[in-house]
This record gives structure tokens, sequence and C-alpha cells, in this order.
């Protein structure tokens, strides 16, 4: 796989849909209420492949199928192999379940104190706060909740869990998510911000959401008014190609910058989709370019029917590879797991040490070549460049 600038321009425009009045396709509940939702409606616009009929017919006992037409827009619709296409179209993988797929990989319902918050780490918490997206991410974390395709019954308790952080004041940092928090109305998210505001211990306030990227023309200017107001608030979204990187993201991302809100990006390492290094050099350049970090690189969880996306780990490090030294160090996100079970996010790193030693570090840089870092300062001389004779620093005396 390979993607170069030439096939790169920003997309703009309303594609299939360009019959659709401006004001309506701009109109983020319009974008809502003509989601793609069922196979028929895949089948007026594209031809599908055996292998996602049979996905799109298991959809509904996994995970629902829903895309925005801003998104749809974005599939290559005669590419079976899209970048894309592979991520919200369902496809036969997800009906095999594999050694080690959990419903829960990450070992959440086990660290939640009260219904849709989790508590793994000692400082901070999770809150679910809707089990809703724009669209249906096809190797979804959570696809055991998120649209209730699996019976789970999640119902988000809000009041249960402000409480529940109210009363712990170790906690200092709140990550909203869920679903999605930006399918919120402006008023129960400014409702949610403003009691988190009111939490004296609470000092950091974050959101995850894919909106931006399925649903940029949800970044109204009212919803960044209370971003404004609640701020500062941070967001991490969630893009994994080049091709979703368009302007109109571009300026959603421009206008919650504007409004104060820091931008992080956390993709996901998927087979067939970025597991390649010249993608990943060209989406974390697009993301700088539209004022979003670069943040995290994730081995993909073990989730339940995912197994068609797994990529080697060991790729994944050649990745990082390929991009450090070989881009600006703001381009480089950090490469995780995500323990399976609940053990948190473990750093997975190239290999530059060569060797510690008592007396110094051997490391190779990002062309391979080895150098040497002292672990002790040896004096030897003073300012007046007076020999010293060989001895440990702490005899040294300093004057």
């Amino acid at each position: 796989m390979s993607y170069t600038e030439d096939r790169s321009a920003w997309f703009e425009g309303q594609g299939l849909w360009q019959h659709v009045p401006t004001a309506d396709w701009q109109d983020w509940t319009w974008q809502l209420k003509n989601r793609i939702t069922t196979v028929e409606q895949l089948e007026r616009y594209m031809t599908l492949t055996a292998e996602e009929k049979a996905g799109c017919a298991f959809a509904n006992h996994k995970l629902a199928l829903a895309i925005t037409p801003y998104f749809f827009n974005l599939i290559d619709r005669h590419d079976p192999e899209c970048p894309v296409r592979r991520q919200v179209i369902p496809r036969a993988g997800e009906m095999v379940f594999s050694e080690g797929e959990m419903l829960d990989s990450l070992g959440e319902d086990a660290h939640s104190p009260v219904p849709g918050l989790v508590h793994r780490y000692p400082d901070r918490v999770l809150f679910l706060v809707t089990d809703r997206c724009a669209s249906y991410c096809r190797y979804c974390t959570r696809s055991r909740l998120v649209s209730n395709a699996q019976d789970y019954n999640f119902h988000p308790e809000h009041e249960q869990g402000l409480r529940y952080i109210e009363a712990h004041p170790e906690v200092r940092d709140v990550l909203l998510s869920g679903g999605d928090p930006l399918l919120l109305s402006d008023k129960k998210l400014e409702h949610l911000l403003a009691r988190l505001r009111e939490i004296k211990h609470v000092e950091f306030i974050r959101i995850g959401s894919r909106i931006p990227v399925f649903l940029p023309q949800r970044i109204t200017p009212e919803l960044c008014e209370v971003f404004k107001k609640y701020g500062p608030v941070w967001m991490s979204i969630h893009v994994n190609h080049p091709k979703e990187c368009t302007a109109d993201l571009k300026a959603a991302c421009e206008r919650l910058a504007f409004a104060g809100v820091p931008l992080g990006n956390q993709s996901v390492l998927l087979r067939g989709v970025n597991d390649d290094a010249e993608v990943m050099k060209a989406l974390v350049h697009r993301l700088l370019r539209m004022r979003v970090r670069p943040y995290y690189l994730y081995q993909m969880d073990l989730i339940t029917g995912g197994a068609h996306f797994k990529v080697d780990v060991r790729k994944g490090m050649e990745i990082i590879k390929a991009l450090r030294g070989h881009t600006t160090g703001y381009g480089v996100p950090q490469y995780v797991i995500d323990a399976p079970g609940g053990g948190g996010k473990v750093p997975i790193n190239p290999e530059y040490i060569e060797q510690i030693t008592d007396d110094e570090v051997v490391m190779r840089n990002y062309e391979g070549e080895v150098f040497r870092y002292p672990l002790h300062a040896r004096p030897l001389k003073t300012a007046d460049g007076a020999p010293l004779p060989a001895q440990p620093i702490a005899d040294v005396t300093v004057r």
C-alpha cells in the first residue's frame, strides 16, 4: 500500500448528495437523519462484495451499520480495499471469533464502580455518557455497548457518575467518552461541563470524539462557545487515514483550536488501512497542518470478530521507527497496547538502546549509527585549566 500527495487533495463538496441544499448538508441533524443504516441503502450507491453482504447481514447482532452521508463520500465505491470503506462497512470477518478475543477486552466493567464510569487509573476516570455514535467503526472497542446491537442495555447514569466524582477527591482528570459525547445536545454537554467545573478537585477535562471526522458539521459556533466558557477542554479525535483529512475536517479543527480546545489524535493500527509507513507519515503531516498533534497509535484491542484488522506488533514498531528522525518529533505518536483485561496503556517502542553499563549508555540513532553517552561526569580540569587527579566526582570540592 502507498499514499502520495498527488492523491491527497483536501476533499470538499457534497459528492453523491449534490442535489441537497447546502443549508441542509451543513446541518448536522440532517446528516444524522440521513445516515446509511441498511444494506438496501448501501446497494443504491455501490456494489457490495459477498464478504460485505455477509457482514451487513450480521451487523445487527454485533454492531449496527451507520455511515453519515458526509463520510460515505470519502469511500471509493469501486475499490473493495479502500481504507475508508474497510473501517465502516461490515465484513464477514466480524462473524469469526478468535482465541484471546473478549467482549470487554479492556476489563472496563470490572473497574466500573457506578454505571457508565470506569475508574482504572488512580487519578482519572472514564465517563461514558452515551452509547451512540454518528457512524460505527467496525473495530470498535466498545462494540458490546454502542448501538445496543448486542442487547447490552447500557443506560448512561450521568448523575451517579457526577456524584461519584464529587465523592472522590483523588480524581483530577475526567475523560468524557461513550459512544460519542458530541452527539449530546449543546445544553446537555454544557450541563455536564458546568457540573464538572464546579468540582474543585477536577483539574483536567477531556473529550474523546470521532464526530469531527464523521460529522464536522457538528462543530458549530454555538458548540465552540460552550468550550470557550468551560475550557480548557482537551479533545482527542480519531483519524486513521489521510483520506479522512478533508477540508471540512480541517475547518472543524480550526474552529475548535480557535475556541481554545487543544487537539490530539488517536489512531488505531489497522490492516489494510494504515499499516504502512508512507501512509502513516502522510497522515501525521496532515494532522499537524490541521492543528492536531498525533498522540497515540493503538495496537487494536482484542475485540470479538476483529482478527481481520489485526496487525503484527513488530510492524507497528517498524512504522514508528520509519517516522522517528524522518519527520518532525511532533508528528511521532506513542505506540501503545492497552493491556488486555484492564492493565492500562503500555508503551511499545523500537529498540534504540544497545547496552547500559555502569559507565555509559550505548545507543543507535535513527540512521543506525552507534553513539555513547557517559553516565558519570569525570572532571578533567578546573576553570583555570589546572589538571585534576582521577577521582570520583563525589570527592571533588566545587569552589
